[in-house]
């Protein structure tokens, strides 16, 4: 595959999809899947056929469009959007293609929940056929490959990963190009790149609609990555619960091959690169790079004391580069643009975009991807509409289990990695989950607690004990047994584990607690002293099984 091969493909594909009169995007992500979207596509195909309109009209299955609590989403070429596509509507949306839009069915897209919105991750999905090579390459795709196998050497193509200032997007916000350029000094028989898209955080699904919408961005971003490293073999380390996302990466990998852009000696160039999955079994604890590497080698998934740090002695004992699927997503565009054009947008130590997953009490529970520095309230209340039915917002929840819980108090904070972590919390892989007056957060606190507990690998002490302990004086608190001696033992737990445990699993484990305990210290207190629950949520089954 030559640099004017891959133009050829996609003026080919251009020219095709401009023999098209009309054109309908239906979302094929697993959000709107489980809705029912693919029988919604069968059924405006089948249509489109019955009209004989198959010649002038193509029905395509796109990535994820983002607003998730209105799907099934189906989108048309005359930049109408429609929400909540039942089977029996596809009739109206072939219809409006001829008559106008549907006022039925219609979405409005003049809302901040899109305008606000600033895409470079996801700026293909709800656009191009994640199953289809052709797609990815008219939309711009592999062209950035091409730039730096043909412009740039592998020096270079760090070099503006760093002027870019991304940061690692899988929690830690590690310098990415900082991380290319350790990997790329250190010796070693071969080197390994690996995407971490073992995404296990509760109420988050970043990760898995970039794979599910746009597996070729991360293909070409992990090749760009084996570059400018030298390295040879790459795995993407995927949840098995994730069968969209694996079907899709499969398929896509196969036809990267196929072209030409997976493979020895890449558009002539020096490179070969071959890619490989390798699935989780769910273990929350293989999202840590060494528990990852483990698991790939076919040993069980548990961490490892660093250093030797993954970069210079990682899977099989060999240097390698560990990113997640968000980062690997951003270098594309940083290559096609220059690291410079990355670097204007943010904030001055937070570069970029970030790709939140918005859920819990929010109206517009989906995916957005905005600024570093926008507010927590502009996500919140302008994108997410805020809570349902008139509640009140009563914090919000970043960075999972691993995260801490933010209070009304900083809705006005810009979101980047020295904001969140100034109030206790981290940006993690990007799950954003809101709550209201109907949340009891020392229950909230005992969730996060009690998963920590089942996903902790057991290898130390602070951690494999630690958290059960915590969880069990949470659960006294809960049940209002609890004395004000548990709650000064809970805060040297925390301690204890935040310091002594091998992993940043058990590291951040207290988070949700600390936070808790720092913002709503007074529901812990009616819980243990006055034997209540403020929000009503403690006892509620208790209660109910005796009268």
């Amino acid at each position: 595959m030559s640099p004017e091969e891959l133009d050829q493909i996609a003026e080919t594909e251009r020219q095709a999809q401009l023999g098209f009169k009309h054109r309908v995007n239906v979302c094929v992500a697993a959000g709107c899947v489980s809705c029912q979207s693919e029988g919604v596509k069968q059924a405006i195909e089948k249509d489109v056929a019955r009209r004989g309109m198959g010649a002038d009209c193509e029905v395509k299955g796109v990535g994820c469009m983002g607003l998730c609590a209105q799907g099934p989403l189906v989108s048309t070429s005359a930049g109408v959007l429609y929400q909540k596509v039942a089977i029996e509507d596809a009739p109206a949306v072939v219809e409006s293609l001829l008559a106008g839009p549907d006022p039925r069915l219609l979405c409005k897209t003049d809302v901040p929940f899109f305008q606000a919105q600033k895409k470079i991750v996801l700026e293909n999905c709800g656009v191009i056929d994640p199953e289809r090579i052709e797609d990815y390459i008219a939309a711009g795709g592999y062209t950035a490959l091409m730039r730096a196998l043909g412009e740039l050497t592998a020096a270079q193509v760090i070099e503006e990963v760093t002027k870019s200032g991304l940061r690692g997007r899988g929690g830690a916000g590690y310098p990415t190009g900082l991380k290319w350029s350790t990997v790329s000094k250190a010796v070693g028989e071969r080197k390994y790149v690996i995407c971490n898209a073992d995404e296990g955080d509760p109420g988050a699904f970043m990760d898995r609609s970039v794979l599910e919408s746009d597996p070729h961005r991360v293909l070409e971003g992990m090749l760009i990555a084996a570059y400018a490293v030298g390295a040879s073999e790459g795995y993407i380390y995927v949840r098995a619960e994730y069968p969209l996302a694996i079907k899709r990466l499969r398929i896509a990998i196969r036809h990267a091959e196929r072209f030409g852009l997976l493979g020895n000696y890449i558009s002539a160039s020096r490179l070969s690169f071959h890619v490989d999955l390798r699935l989780g079994a769910g273990a929350f604890v293989c999202g840590e790079e060494t528990a990852l590497i483990s698991s790939i080698e076919g040993k069980r998934g548990s961490p490892r004391p660093r250093p030797p740090y993954p970069a210079q002695e990682g899977l099989f004992g060999e240097p390698t580069l560990i990113n997640n699927v968000e980062t690997f997503a951003n270098i594309a565009p940083i290559i096609r643009n220059g690291g410079e054009w990355y670097a204007q947008i943010g904030t001055e130590k937070s570069k970029g975009t970030k790709v939140f997953a918005l859920a819990g009490s929010v109206t517009n529970t989906g995916l957005v991807e905005v600024p570093m520095g926008v507010t927590l309230r502009q996500i919140v209340y302008e994108m997410g509409g805020g809570p349902p039915e008139g509640r009140q917002f009563k914090a919000v929840q970043t960075g999972g289990p691993s995260g801490g819980c933010i209070p009304a108090d900083f809705l006005d904070m810009p979101v980047d990695y020295e904001n969140l972590a100034k109030v206790g919390s981290i940006m993690g892989s990007g799950g954003m989950i809101v709550m209201d007056e109907t949340s009891c957060m020392v229950d909230v606190a005992k969730f996060f607690m009690d998963f920590c507990a089942s996903e902790s690998c057991g290898k130390c002490v602070p951690c494999r004990v630690g958290t059960y302990h915590m969880h069990r004086i949470l659960d006294a608190i809960t049940e209002r047994t609890a004395t004000a001696q548990d709650l000064a033992q809970l805060q040297e737990l925390c301690d204890l584990l935040k310091n002594t445990s091998l992993c940043g699993l058990g590291q951040s484990a207290p988070n949700p607690v600390l936070s808790t305990l720092r913002y709503f210290e007074s529901e812990y207190q009616a819980h243990i002293e006055q034997h209540v629950c403020p929000a009503g949520v403690c006892g509620k089954l208790e209660e109910a099984l005796h009268g």
